[in-house]
């Protein structure tokens, strides 16, 4: 049997580590505690995640400070779009 719980780490109480030894009896475990992805470091890890990707985001990241390469749009235009 296998369950995954996601809470953060303030949830955690000896109410939730009751449930557990309920659900599982005298069963062996094992408890794995590890950081859950979010939506935004699961994004940058795709993005990252080939070489080719990774090394064309570097390069613009790379120019934007240094100021080339980018676009300015008016205000007004953007709130057309609105």
């Amino acid at each position: 049997m296998q369950t995954t719980y996601h809470l953060n780490a303030d949830e955690l109480t000896s109410d939730f580590v009751q449930s557990i030894k309920t659900l599982f009896g005298s069963k062996p475990i094992e408890i794995i505690v590890m950081d859950a992805p979010t939506e935004s470091n699961e994004s940058t890890e795709y993005l990252f995640g080939n070489e080719a990707n990774r090394a064309h985001l570097l390069r613009l990241m790379d120019e934007v400070e240094r100021g080339e390469n980018l676009v300015s749009v008016p205000l007004e235009t953007l709130e057309k779009l609105l």
